[in-house]
């Protein structure tokens, strides 16, 4: 049994629970499976204190089997971390370590502690004992990024690809340095190849990722530049020398409409709408269109107008895993931590 394990599952009456195991402990102080257990009822009712004082009763026993102090050890630490001491956990968590070695369950505990207060150096390390690549070369981004670019970002960000080619952060950074510094060459090339590198079912994320950062970053550029009409051409003809789906012709149409080429962005999406008649997206992006070629009273602009804006609110994106939804994309999810777990939600329903 390694040491993530030990948690026991919600009871009915889990008071009832924390009550029984009391006693037993008072019967039997050698039970030492019964006291961690019990600490964990505690910390699932949010009794951290209490929970920290058993673990730290059994630590100070001198003949404590050493598997059993490293657990003690272990569940200080999530003890630590779910009250806020940051600090502490990560002591806890050591001393487990230094017991164990290279055990999954703290490794684990410790890569996300790290990530949590920013020491992405230091978590990509752990998620490389892990031998988890895609989160290893997620925190080698972090870590290139967090300084802003200089000379050794880029290569930083190279290095994260050779960990995981597929990493969809790392084209994203590239791809949006590639915009900030009008390397029009290089943005058509690096989008191409990192089409091609991230999963299928990822490569929306590049083009979220790079719209979201060309309409953050500039907006006052947006319909009148040649620099965004350079921008949207280049992902145009770039996605068009891919297998056509309803993804890229829908990414087509809002570079377009950003750029303020209305009559592209109508011919891409009625090419997605082909595609498929239900995709909202799609359907909303019409209306918008629709909307500035109608003569309509100012009651009914103001009531489109309205939800129109609220209907962009729809949260777009759902993880396929636990099912959150989220307005941007996310590379883990902030719920189940699954990495890359994101899709597209082509259906309201889903």
């Amino acid at each position: 049994m390694y040491l993530g394990e030990g948690f026991l599952p919600p009871s009915q009456d889990t008071f009832s629970a924390i009550g029984e195991l009391s006693r037993v402990v008072r019967n039997n102080p050698d039970a030492v499976e019964i006291y961690l257990s019990l600490g964990n009822l505690f910390r699932s009712q949010g009794e951290i204190e209490r929970a920290i004082q058993i673990r730290t009763n059994l630590i100070a026993r001198p003949s404590l089997n050493e598997h059993f102090r490293a657990r003690a050890w272990f569940e200080l630490g999530i003890d630590f971390k779910r009250a806020g001491i940051l600090d502490r956990a990560h002591s806890a968590l050591k001393q487990a370590y230094k017991i164990t070695g290279d055990d999954p369950a703290i490794l684990k505990e410790l890569a996300r502690l790290y990530a949590e207060t920013n020491d992405y150096e230091m978590a990509a390390r752990y998620y490389s004992l892990l031998d988890q690549p895609l989160a290893q070369a997620h925190y080698m981004v972090k870590e290139a990024i967090k300084k802003g670019w200089d000379n050794s970002t880029y290569r930083q960000i190279q290095k994260a690809i050779k960990v995981y080619p597929g990493s969809v952060e790392a084209w994203l950074e590239i791809l949006c340095r590639d915009f900030e510094l009008s390397q029009w060459n290089d943005l058509q090339a690096d989008l191409s190849q990192g089409l091609q590198s991230v999963a299928d079912g990822l490569r929306f994320v590049l083009l979220e990722g790079l719209y979201r950062h060309v309409t953050r970053k500039h907006p006052g550029r947006s319909g009148n530049g040649s620099m965004d009409k350079k921008c949207s051409d280049i992902v145009v003809e770039t996605l068009s020398r891919f297998e056509q789906n309803l993804i890229f012709c829908y990414y087509c149409s809002i570079f377009l409409k950003e750029s303020g080429q209305l009559d592209r962005t109508r011919e891409w999406l009625e090419k997605t709408l082909v595609m498929d008649q239900e995709f909202w997206p799609a359907r909303l992006e019409m209306l918008d269109i629709s909307r500035q070629e109608q003569i309509l009273t100012e009651s009914f602009k103001t009531q489109l107008v309205f939800f129109t804006r609220k209907a962009r609110m729809v949260k777009k994106f759902v993880c396929t895993k636990c099912g959150l939804k989220r307005e941007q994309v996310f590379f883990v999810c902030p719920r189940c931590y699954s990495w890359h777990s994101i899709s597209f939600r082509t259906m309201l329903n889903e």
